[in-house]
């Protein structure tokens, strides 16, 4: 088929595809391919073949799939351009084939028996007039042996077949390789800033003055939740059914009601939720998860990317767009037009669920601040109810007055917040100290936070005329616990997470020796920066103090609660290294410590907890460039948070350990587990599988023995299950004995202790085939790859797999073999 007829179904002027060019060979190596899920009339997936300069497309209604006892129909379609490969996108109602288009899985494919593309183009050429093309696809989900058959009516109906091999799984269904779908989420937070700069590296928005909504949408159903998780859904109905007809998906963003002149105005939001009508929109600026794809790891840009192409097209649904760079402009025009304020947002951040962080930064036009209210006034004249709340604020944890606040209050506010606090009506003062006027107040306990605006505070700390702005949804007295003080942080020059020009590390590479540095309030004294730690490199015990500097908010999450059994090796990697577990005799006070119970007649041993980067930076300080934590967590300390299987070489090419975790994720993949895999930093390859902390260490080691066991069997010839070296000569080990109590492997981002200063990073599974080098992933390169990828690993802090489902699984999927 020729591209014109792709052409003449299509207006170019209304839908987002591809017009194609002339449907020319191309000169990129290998064929590709793509399947496409299509949410068109219904719901069918698409395989489209590169073949001849174009894509070869068949329509397949129930999806591929890797069991060879299922058959499944295709219809063979018109040629599409070969740009289709890459399209993803919405396309308009109305329009042929109109819906949600996108990616389910890609990468590339050759005839069976052939290796070299041009004639891996001939065979298939010659398959697809005789009406059988055998082929292999090498995707991220697709893999093995297929073909497609032509059924005897010589029409246009095919039959998608997956042979027999490897790859095949009884009982596949599509939706088996999703990632969970995320109900609720707590929002991602920003830090509050005075203001605004002008970066690169990050891009603005607009703030908007109403209530943070996260909306997720599965199978037509919308749930809508505020930042506390408490429901929204039949509060904002109209959002809700304005989502109805997304594709799965969770978003975040604002929920507001507009004035006059399209501004959001949180009086107005409030009056709304009182049953006055108003302009109702859900602004919406991430998208967290797509059609079975946790987003959260992306970069905001990508996400943002993706966003603007499935949110659906709707009245009360608004793409946040923004601006890149030019922030201080962008900040005098929202302004000038009267508007809250805007966001600041690194393009790379990834998404940190239920934290506050400094890669969004929220800067506000006018002065704002939360406050808590702690009374009210006696009503005066013609006021109904009282004349004006008593407000306060934490400061270094005590509540203090801040002020007063009388204006701002319509009538029906005045009897809805005076209704809301008759309940909490006390006799004494929250107050630490007397303030002014006294005899005329009515104390409440201090339970809800309101926001005002305001012209200045005075030197005593009060604010001077205030104006009420609303009650903040959700919010209690907790909500001001850091102090009034994080309500206005300023961009100083020394903070590098505020202020993004300074890209320098901690501490100098190089031309300093010892350095007092301050880290999160907590003086540190940083010893020998200059020594040299890699002599052939060239790096330094500063550079490994840089380097935890910054990647700390990426490792943190996987040390915090874990014990840690220090490696230090201070005079660098030639120069020997020893293990310390017991720190009692060194720590200083300030380290969070765990005391873990120790056998009968053994001395106890107090292990350091890396909390926090101070600690982090404490530890490499003390000569640490590997980090090592245990598997589970003190508050579960016999309940590991993952199984690893550790793939070890011995004196075998590391080929030959991609082949034996290209079959570890195939047992896996007969078991129905998602898995993570990351390089050691050293010869191998760890594979990580979650477990949330739900079975202890003997249930854990028995069944990675079952799944060590399992890999042998499928790839006896080079894996051993053998501990001595000597027994395993040539042989990659598939050491499954890491999980037991107290052991510990290098942590995801550590640093190892070896030439090329290489660090244990996560790799994408489609990564994991020849030519990957364990080399590349350095003290140099990790921390653009973060930038570029974001956090591969966090899902194996997820909720952890079902064990016995697991086995029953691979009892299906592996007849004739004993599990």
């Amino acid at each position: 088929m020729a591209l014109n007829e792709y052409r003449e179904k299509r207006d170019f002027a209304r839908s987002p595809e591809p017009a194609g060019g002339a449907g020319q060979e191309t000169a990129r190596p290998g064929l590709r391919f793509v399947v496409q899920k299509h949410y068109a009339t219904r719901l069918h997936y698409d395989l489209r073949l590169e073949l001849g300069g174009v894509l070869k497309s068949w329509a397949i209604p129930k999806g591929p799939t890797l069991d060879p006892d299922e058959k499944r129909l295709a219809v063979l379609v018109e040629d599409h351009p070969y740009d289709y490969l890459f399209f993803e996108g919405q396309i308009p109602a109305g329009e042929y084939g109109a819906g949600a288009v996108l990616i389910w899985d890609e990468g590339t494919y050759r005839a069976e028996g052939s290796e070299e593309p041009k004639q891996s183009a001939a065979l298939l050429r010659e398959g697809l007039a005789r009406g059988e093309l055998a082929f292999i696809l090498e995707g991220g989900k697709l893999k093995g042996k297929f073909a497609l058959v032509r059924m005897q009516d010589g029409g246009n109906n095919w039959l998608l077949i997956k042979r027999k091999d490897a790859f095949a799984v009884k009982g596949f269904y599509p939706e088996m390789l999703d990632d969970p779908f995320p109900r609720k989420v707590k929002p991602m937070l920003a830090t509050p800033v005075a203001e605004p700069f002008n970066h690169p590296d990050w891009l603005f928005e607009i703030k908007f003055d109403g209530y943070r909504t996260i909306a997720a949408c599965r199978k037509g159903k919308v749930e809508l939740f505020s930042r506390n998780l408490q429901s929204f859904t039949r509060l904002f109905a109209p959002v809700a059914e304005a989502l109805a007809g997304s594709v799965d998906a969770v978003y975040d963003g604002e929920i507001v009601v507009l004035d006059e002149d399209g501004r959001s105005r949180f009086q107005l939001l409030q009056n709304y939720t009182q049953g006055v009508p108003g302009e109702l929109v859900y602004y919406v600026f991430d998208l967290l998860y797509l059609e079975g794809r946790d987003l959260r790891s992306l970069p905001l840009v990508a996400r943002k990317e993706k966003l603007q192409k499935f949110l659906p097209q709707h009245p009360r649904l608004q793409y946040v767009s923004h601006l890149e760079e030019a922030g201080r402009e962008f900040f005098a025009a929202a302004a000038a037009h009267e508007l809250e304020g805007i966001m600041a947002k690194q393009k790379n951040s990834r998404y940190h669920e239920g934290k506050r962080v400094k890669e969004w930064l929220k800067i506000k036009a006018a002065l704002r601040q939360e406050a808590i209210i702690c009374g009210f006034t006696r009503p005066r004249g013609e006021r109904r109810r009282f004349g004006a709340l008593v407000l306060g604020a934490c400061r270094d944890g005590e509540l203090v007055h801040i002020g007063n606040c009388g204006t701002g209050f319509s009538a029906a506010a005045l009897e809805q917040i005076y209704a809301l606090l008759q309940p909490l009506v006390r006799k004494k003062s929250p107050f630490a100290g007397r303030i002014k006027g006294e005899d005329h107040i009515t104390w409440v306990e201090p339970v809800y936070v309101c926001e005002v605006k305001f012209t200045e505070k005075t030197s005593e700390g009060l604010l001077r005329h205030p104006v009420f702005l609303g009650i903040k949804e959700g919010k209690a007295c907790a909500a001001c616990g850091k102090g009034e003080e994080s309500m206005h942080q300023k961009t100083g020059k020394g903070d590098k997470k505020l202020h993004p020009g300074k890209t320098a590390g901690l501490v100098a590479a190089a031309g300093s020796k010892d350095r007092e540095v301050s880290v999160n309030g907590r003086l540190l004294r940083l010893t020998n920066l200059d020594k040299i730690y890699w002599p052939e490199e060239g790096y330094t015990k500063g550079d490994v103090i840089n380097y935890y500097h910054q990647v700390a908010p990426y490792i943190l999450p996987y040390l915090k609660d874990r014990p840690q059994s220090l490696y230090r090796t201070p005079d660098g990697i030639s120069g020997g290294g020893f293990y310390q577990k017991d720190v009692s005799s060194f720590a200083p006070d300030w380290v969070e410590t765990y005391a873990a119970p120790a056998p009968e007649g053994e001395k106890e041993k107090l292990y350091l907890l890396c909390q926090n980067e101070q600690t982090l930076l404490y530890m490499a300080n003390l000569g640490c460039i590997e980090i090592n934590p245990w598997l589970s967590r003190i508050q579960n300390p016999e309940r590991p948070d993952y199984l690893v299987l550790d793939l070890d070489p011995e004196d075998i090419g590391f080929d030959k350990v991609i082949e034996a975790a290209r079959a570890v994720r195939e047992v896996l993949a007969f078991a129905g587990i998602a898995s993570f895999p990351k390089t050691s930093g050293a010869t191998g390859l760890h594979i990580y599988l979650p477990l949330g902390a739900r079975y202890n260490y003997d249930i854990v080691r028995e069944f990675a023995r079952l799944l060590a066991m399992l890999v042998h069997r499928m790839v006896p010839d080079f894996t051993s299950l053998e501990r001595s070296p000597k027994k395993r000569q040539r042989k990659v080990y598939l050491d499954f004995l890491q999980n037991r109590p107290g052991q510990t492997l290098a942590s995801v981002y550590s640093l190892r202790p070896r030439r090329g200063a290489t660090v244990s990073t996560p790799l994408l599974w489609e990564e994991v085939k020849p030519g990957l080098d364990p080399q590349d992933f350095t003290i140099k390169t990790v921390r653009k790859r973060l930038q570029q990828k974001g956090d591969l690993f966090r899902g194996v802090l997820g909720p952890g797999v079902d064990i016995a489902q697991s086995i029953d699984k691979l009892k299906d999927n592996l007849p004739g073999q004993t599990v």
